[in-house]
């Protein structure tokens, strides 16, 4: 995992700041995720492949609350998504 942040934030505003720290937290969340269904899908063991796909769930969750964090923050984030959300929606009703 990243032990320091990818990017030099010094430069933003208290308020830009606290946006790209919750979207570091967020990547690396996703990180985690991918690597624990990774690993549970390495695995014979049931026990170990039950735990490793909780603590994923567990950091789903953690997703969630960042992205919340993230979308109060970030109104043009949120109206990214929506745009987002309808082009998928568009996309797909026409298959």
């Amino acid at each position: 995992m990243i032990s320091k942040y990818p990017i030099d934030l010094s430069g933003l505003s208290t308020e830009q700041r606290n946006l790209a720290l919750l979207r570091i937290g967020i990547m690396a969340e996703l990180d985690a995720i991918n690597l624990y269904e990774q690993l549970a899908a390495s695995t014979e063991d049931e026990k170990l492949k039950k735990v490793f796909l909780d603590v994923a769930r567990e950091e789903k969750e953690h997703v969630g609350e960042f992205e919340t964090l993230l979308l109060a923050g970030d109104q043009e984030q949120v109206e990214m998504m929506k745009e987002g959300k309808k082009e998928v929606e568009d996309i797909i009703k026409d298959k």
